[in-house]
């Protein structure tokens, strides 16, 4: 009887505030405690353990602590890059990690050519010393870069591959995603190798877990060890359990129920939630207040992390009257741990504020980029509608990086220009 774990979507120093931040890392710490300590033969970890390519060193130095921990007590850790970590011009302290011997990357390629001469990605797969697991997978790319990989993918050899296997991905899978998420599009399972036993995933902060789908065994995410997205913290506030898989297995996994979840209980949350429809701001503001006095005087609030949501219409006076400043000062003086506040479903008959939604400053800039490209007409194909926004979305990441510690102004300038010129693909044509 063997044993595994499957962790995703740590997303180490995303956070930006202190609470969060803690609560990130302890995450990642405990999960990585409970491995060691059910004693499992190797970890898999499906992408995103860090939010950037160059995250935060103090977040590296603890992270690195806990991992030489388990590599002291013989557990092996097999990585592939996420969206988030993966950079194509810089390297990523992934890199770095598994130069030291303390993880190991799993995407491992190299291009051949079928009977037709066409280009092929033919994965090699890494075998587990111990248990004799064979191990292979393709990274996350941000904008679904990595969807190119799998329509070359030579899946005829991956099939027809004895032994226990593995596959380790990072997108998104239309076939087994939940109805909510489904507009989010996604690759269809098609395209991933038959004949594995375990498809561990990430990118989907949510808990999926699959085994029906004929040809294929038990394909998962784990989700988030601790999603601070507004969103995944409202989900979380819902009742949603954050975690990990563990998996024993002979020579098969069966079904879902050969997996075991252990959710972290790091942090209790309280939802709350505030329908406008047919009230003036005036009664929004009051019966948020009396809701607030009563959740504070049966103990719900000190040391939690409160997640509120107001939307609907008002039937009159502005959004901005609703006094959410407020309501977050009433919070913290209360003890909460952490407040989101999300009213991006708020609207005003008087007066609406034109808004453009988004989860994340990624997400924001990407819909800003996209409304404004709908109204350009543009001479090139290029930078009209989804590819002029990718395209502008990475020059963008590459214009707003700081000057690294040590760098010259010259030598920043340059290396800016050099990587804005290699996404613009205008390196030759300048040289």
């Amino acid at each position: 009887m063997y044993k595994f774990a499957h962790i995703a979507d740590c997303h180490l120093g995303a956070q930006k505030y202190p609470e969060l931040k803690e609560l990130e890392l302890r995450a990642f710490k405990e999960a990585l405690d409970i491995c060691m300590a059910e004693e499992v033969d190797f970890i898999i970890i499906a992408g995103d353990l860090f939010h950037s390519n160059l995250p935060d060193m103090g977040v590296v130095k603890e992270a690195v602590g806990k991992l030489s921990q388990v590599k002291e007590k013989g557990i092996p850790v097999y990585i592939n890059y996420g969206s988030h970590d993966f950079s194509p011009n810089q390297t990523s302290i992934i890199d770095v990690i598994t130069e030291s011997g303390l993880m190991k990357k799993l995407f491992n390629a190299r291009v051949v050519k079928d009977e037709q001469e066409r280009e092929q990605i033919q994965l090699i797969f890494t075998i587990d010393p111990k248990t004799g697991a064979k191990l292979t997978g393709i990274s996350g790319r941000k904008m679904g870069i990595d969807n190119s990989y799998y329509e070359i993918l030579d899946r005829k050899s991956l099939e027809a591959e004895d032994g226990f296997k593995i596959f380790v991905y990072h997108t998104s899978v239309k076939n087994i995603l939940p109805e909510y998420l489904i507009q989010m599009g996604g690759m269809d399972i098609k395209r991933f190798p038959r004949n594995f036993d375990y498809y561990a995933g990430g990118h989907i902060h949510k808990r999926v877990c699959e085994d029906k789908l004929e040809g294929y065994g038990v394909i998962t995410y784990s989700g988030p060890l601790f999603g601070g997205y507004p969103r995944d913290l409202e989900i979380s506030a819902k009742g949603e359990k954050r975690g990990f898989y563990i998996i024993e297995y002979d020579d098969h996994i069966n079904s879902c129920a050969d997996l075991k979840f252990h959710p972290l209980e790091l942090v209790k949350y309280l939802y709350l939630e505030f329908n406008a429809d047919h009230k003036n701001s005036t009664q929004m503001n009051e019966e948020i207040k009396k809701e607030l006095e009563r959740r504070k005087n049966q103990g719900e609030i000190e040391g939690r992390i409160i997640v509120l949501k107001v939307r609907g219409e008002l039937s009159s006076g502005k959004t901005s009257d609703v006094n959410f400043q407020e309501v977050r000062k009433y919070l913290k003086e209360a003890s909460a741990l952490h407040v989101s506040i999300n009213y991006h479903g708020l609207i005003s008959r008087e007066y609406t504020e034109i808004r453009v939604k988004g989860e994340t400053v990624e997400e924001i800039e990407e819909n800003l980029l996209l409304e404004n490209l709908k109204n350009i007409d543009l001479p090139l194909e290029e930078l009209n509608s989804t590819n002029g926004k990718e395209l502008a979305t990475r020059l963008l990441k590459i214009l707003r990086q700081n000057q690294k510690t040590n760098e010259k102004k010259g030598e920043y300038n340059l290396r800016i220009l050099n990587e804005s010129l290699s996404v613009l693909g205008l390196e030759d044509i300048i040289k």
